[in-house]
């Protein structure tokens, strides 16, 4: 039974980062093209790596090396996003919401990590 319920967290921290992705990608796609293929597309790359990492988690045997992995390129990804906000690339409103679900992600792969220490 327990296996159903990590099987199912992990699906929703996969299924998190892949609607940030789609909100993300037209959102960088209106950067000004000087910081759209800069910063724009290192948002996309570092999501997309995150993506990956997990992706990775869900069948790997070492889990916990993956996700630590995983919450670098979070880590990284908020001082970029915090950039974008800090250049008026995203505006209040959407920063706050991509923060947001950037917080919520961590927190899931933080348990999900808290879960694989634990074994």
């Amino acid at each position: 039974m327990q296996a159903r319920g990590t099987e199912a967290k992990e699906l929703t921290v996969l299924t998190h980062v892949y609607d940030l992705l789609l909100w993300l990608i037209p959102a960088t796609g209106r950067f000004p093209k000087n910081q759209r293929y800069l910063l724009g597309e290192r948002l996309e790359n570092l999501m997309l790596d995150i993506l990956d990492l997990l992706i990775s988690a869900r069948y790997s045997k070492a889990k916990a090396d993956v996700l630590k992995s995983c919450n670098l390129k979070l880590e990284q990804f908020r001082y970029l996003l915090r950039l974008c906000k800090d250049l008026r690339l995203l505006d209040l409103r959407r920063y706050e919401y991509a923060a947001g679900r950037v917080e919520d992600i961590g927190r899931q792969v933080g348990g999900w990590q808290k879960q694989q220490t634990g074994r």
